[in-house]
């Protein structure tokens, strides 16, 4: 194995992955957790509701539950549950439940921008956030 063969594989490996992100191929790998929710509160989502253009997104519960609204459906999904939103597909997610999640994100390169994208961005107004979703192949819904 060559020396750059080897830095490669290196950025393909992350151990813990907590609070990380795993990136190749056009591929993010993230583990994130999602709070527990008050009782008699509302769940805060995790996302507003959107959609992508051309990318697909999924999410494989580790310990807990989360819930999603994909469509017009909602669904619970707990732990060792996989759920798919594929492009186009209006969808959010959030904890539902008291007790912290923890997850798995799979999602695309340009997904994974957009999250960063918005998390750096100081301008919260709908207008700049709408152009920010529209720049990464994607639709702010609500």
């Amino acid at each position: 194995m060559t020396q750059h063969q080897h830095q490669s594989i290196a950025h393909m490996i992350a151990a813990p992955l907590l609070g990380k992100t795993l990136t190749g191929s056009g591929l993010v790998l993230a583990e994130w957790t999602a709070d527990g929710c008050p009782p008699d509160t509302e769940p805060m989502r995790m996302a507003p509701l959107h959609r992508h253009l051309e990318d697909d997104e999924a999410w494989y519960v580790l310990e807990g539950t989360l819930a999603f609204q994909l469509g017009d459906e909602i669904i619970e999904a707990d732990s060792g549950s996989a759920v798919l939103a594929p492009r186009g597909v209006k969808h959010t997610f959030w904890n539902p439940k008291q007790a912290p999640a923890r997850y798995l994100i799979i999602m695309t390169k340009r997904i994974s921008e957009l999250i960063d994208a918005i998390h750096a961005t100081e301008q919260r107004d709908s207008a700049t956030m709408q152009a920010l979703f529209a720049r990464y192949g994607s639709e702010l819904l609500g």
